[in-house]
């Protein structure tokens, strides 16, 4: 089974740039698809970005399409976002998931394995 626990959250100003980790616990890291998910308050869950196994293939929301990269090092169990010119309507708790054998899709509800979050804020 996989943990995870992200990190890297923080209160930044507009066009400033962060990077998330998550890191994962367990053996079968590189079985899982990885995705990015946030919920920013009174607002409902939404994809962000995820990335399949092998980091060959990536996907992003139209919103943080150009400024949001998400990346991946199996060995060392990891997944990253990086988030560049932060625009207040990102503030948000960021959510790692891991979906067992997935593609990457933007199904929240496909990730099994699901992390504590980060609290992201953008302030104008």
């Amino acid at each position: 089974q996989v943990t995870l626990v992200e990190s890297g959250g923080g209160l930044v100003q507009a066009g400033d740039s962060l990077r998330l980790s998550c890191v994962a616990s367990g053996r079968t890291f590189s079985r899982y698809a990885m995705a990015w998910f946030r919920q920013a308050p009174g607002k409902e869950r939404e994809f962000v970005s995820a990335i399949d196994w092998s980091g060959g293939n990536t996907y992003y929301a139209d919103s943080v399409k150009g400024r949001f990269t998400i990346s991946r090092v199996n060995a060392q169990n990891t997944v990253y976002l990086q988030m560049n010119s932060l625009k207040p309507e990102d503030t948000a708790v960021y959510y790692c998931a891991a979906d067992y054998q997935g593609g990457g899709g933007s199904n929240w509800m496909w990730y099994e394995i699901r992390g504590q979050g980060t609290q992201v804020t953008v302030s104008s």
